[in-house]
């Protein structure tokens, strides 16, 4: 005869706070420690979303954990992502006020406090955000003279183009209550490193936000993660935004790699009809081939990073890709003819041809070459 068990479940706390982590060993321990002191005298937790980091970090979060109430572990397995490792995060939580910060201590912790009375004490404020860009906060020695260049274009570009009227929209720190990241969870993008501007331009402009300044200190530990990828997935995040999510970022850096390929195959015929004479047909099967392959691979680093293919199954998924792309390719040239046949006007059916094939290489290459494992 069964016997019930009691189930376990999270304590209710006043504040979550969200850290995403990945190969941010060292850095765990002193975080803890730095949040125990900012926020000394509130009923707080944190809970660290690992994307199966291989130096160790998961581990190191779980020991802390068993001597320690206050810390949680999700360990994530076969995803990766800043944007969804918060939300997930945050839907793991059963606290009424929730806080995103990064693990690599370049955060000021001790505005959390300032954060959250500020939550508690107005209840029309329904975000607060740790910003760089208003009076008393800094880049301090975070940025280098390159990256804060880059930040504050990216600043800019999000303000305008997603009609965000907060001064540090790339902000990686912020607080806000659950209830209202609940009115907005499900129009978010899974994939990408700028949350906030995705939340703030999901609001609509219909909550009240509140800047409060900090300085962004130097990282001590462990290495940065920004690099081109994540400036690729932050133009694909506006034109998700502005597509009102139609067109999700993973299919606009899918269409991004898709030009490269245009070149690489242009250049590649060129070079095989000039070393093989003009035989055409061959030097443009070489040419279509070496476009397959380099997209593959562009692909694999950023499109599908999350899901990147590494040694036998690299190749097993070059070969689907392949296949993927040679009826997407069939595809293209029987819409474009479908589409001539009515209109007669070639450039519409070639432009039409391709759109049809790029998008169904875009879903047939997600459901078997990069499939959610």
């Amino acid at each position: 005869m069964f016997q019930a068990q009691k189930i376990a479940l999270p304590a209710l706390r006043a504040l979550t706070v969200v850290v995403p982590t990945f190969e941010e060993r060292e850095n765990i321990r002193p975080l803890v420690s730095k949040l125990e002191i900012a926020l000394s005298g509130i009923d707080w937790e944190v809970v660290f979303v690992d994307d199966d980091s291989q130096d160790g970090t998961a581990q190191e979060i779980a020991a802390v954990a068993l001597a320690n109430q206050q810390v949680r572990l999700l360990h994530r397995k076969g995803r990766r992502g800043l944007s969804s490792a918060c939300v997930e995060g945050i839907l793991s939580s059963v606290s009424p006020i929730v806080a995103v910060m990064d693990a690599d201590l370049q955060h000021d912790e001790t505005l959390l406090g300032r954060m959250f009375l500020t939550l508690q004490t107005d209840l029309d404020v329904s975000l607060v955000i740790g910003s760089r860009n208003v009076a008393g906060g800094s880049a301090g020695r975070g940025l280098s003279a390159l990256r804060k260049w880059g930040s504050d274009r990216a600043n800019g570009l999000a303000r305008r183009t997603l009609g965000i009227a907060v001064s540090d929209p790339m902000s990686g720190f912020f607080m806000l209550r659950r209830a209202a990241f609940n009115e907005v969870a499900t129009e978010l993008q899974s994939q990408g490193f700028k949350i906030l501007a995705d939340i703030l331009s999901a609001s609509q402009g219909r909550w009240r936000v509140v800047e409060l300044p900090y300085s962004f200190r130097a990282r001590r530990f462990g290495a940065s993660k920004l690099g081109g990828a994540v400036t690729l997935e932050f133009l694909g995040l506006l034109v998700a935004r502005l597509t009102g999510g139609l067109v999700p970022i993973r299919f606009v850096l899918f269409a991004m790699v898709g030009l490269t390929g245009v070149i690489v195959q242009l250049a590649v015929v060129r070079l095989a009809l000039t070393a093989m004479g003009h035989d055409f047909a061959l030097a443009q099967t070489i040419g279509v081939l070496a476009a397959m392959t380099t997209n593959f691979d562009l692909n694999n680093r950023f499109t599908y990073r999350d899901r990147a293919l590494r040694g036998r199954a690299f190749l097993k998924g070059l070969l689907t890709f392949y296949m993927v792309c040679s009826v997407g390719a069939l595809a293209n040239i029987a819409a474009a003819n479908a589409l001539f046949s009515v209109t007669r006007v070639w450039e519409i059916a070639s432009v039409f041809g391709a759109l049809v094939g790029a998008v169904w290489n875009f879903w047939a290459s997600l459901t078997t070459t990069w499939k959610a494992r």
